[in-house]
């Protein structure tokens, strides 16, 4: 369903039709809002809408709408470059003596909120909002799985393992596609003119969980017998390879959340 939303051009011919459609009729509309930003979860975000801080109405200058779009294929490399200084040195484990590092992320989402301004338009009060709404959509991380001790041992199940001739080959993927309530918070400061800073916290619940799996080639892999290296059996492989990525997956089952923070400039007329 979310398949073909997320290239950059169609976001922004998507976003022209809503934002500037009014200008058909000679005028925008007080309140049409869009605007760009960045999210270390979801990439680059678009969204348009629209909020009258400036209504007569009590109700009205405290409710608005957005749509929102977003996708990592712009800022992908950016994302990949944070996401890995931020690990840094720091394993993350996923069995005995593996970790994963070297991240490569790529996330996309569609979704709708509607804002509500408690102080409505309180200067500096009434940047502030509290926004919910539904969001659906993927988050695909793969990592490189390395040995967690200096001579590249690891360990699957109860078996000790090593690749004799190179490196690791060893990966592991996630792919989550979530969709569900989100629930979040945030403000849009004003900067100058109708230009603001706008940032967005939030989770979105979802009953679906990301799914792991675990690459482990047998090309020159050898396994400890107890006396000596020898050539891995496949089956047997195969079967500690599906006990690691077992343990690994009830992990991640407990998390039934996703996270998204978004920071970005915004303007409303």
């Amino acid at each position: 369903m979310l398949k073909g939303f997320f290239s950059l051009g169609k976001v922004l011919k998507f976003c022209s039709v809503l934002c500037f459609f009014p200008t058909v009729a000679g005028a925008y509309p007080t309140g049409t809002q869009f605007g760009v930003g960045v999210s270390a979860t979801t990439g680059m975000n678009a969204f348009t809408g629209y909020v009258n801080k400036d209504a007569e109405s009590f109700w009205g200058k405290r409710f608005g709408y957005r749509i929102d779009f977003a996708g990592t294929k712009i800022v992908r490399s950016g994302i990949n470059s944070a996401a890995n200084h931020i690990i840094g040195d720091r394993d993350v484990e996923v069995g005995d003596s593996l970790s994963v590092k070297e991240f490569e992320i790529e996330a996309k989402h569609f979704g709708g909120m509607v804002d509500f301004y408690p102080f409505g338009n309180t200067w500096f009060l009434g940047a502030w909002r509290i926004s919910g709404g539904y969001y659906g959509g993927q988050f695909d991380a793969t990592a490189r799985v390395v040995g967690g001790d200096e001579k590249g041992e690891f360990c699957l199940g109860r078996n000790r393992y090593k690749y004799m001739d190179g490196p690791n080959q060893a990966s592991a993927t996630a792919n989550w596609k979530y969709d569900g309530p989100y629930v979040g918070t945030g403000f849009d400061l004003g900067v100058f003119a109708g230009f603001k800073i706008y940032f967005d916290a939030g989770v979105v619940f979802t009953r679906k969980v990301a799914k792991l799996s675990l690459d482990v080639p047998s090309d020159d892999l050898y396994k400890w017998n107890g006396a000596d290296w020898a050539l891995v059996d496949p089956d047997e492989l195969a079967a500690d390879v599906e006990d690691t990525r077992h343990d690994a997956q009830s992990e991640l089952d407990k998390v039934k959340y996703f996270p998204i923070v978004k920071l970005g400039l915004m303007y409303r007329f």
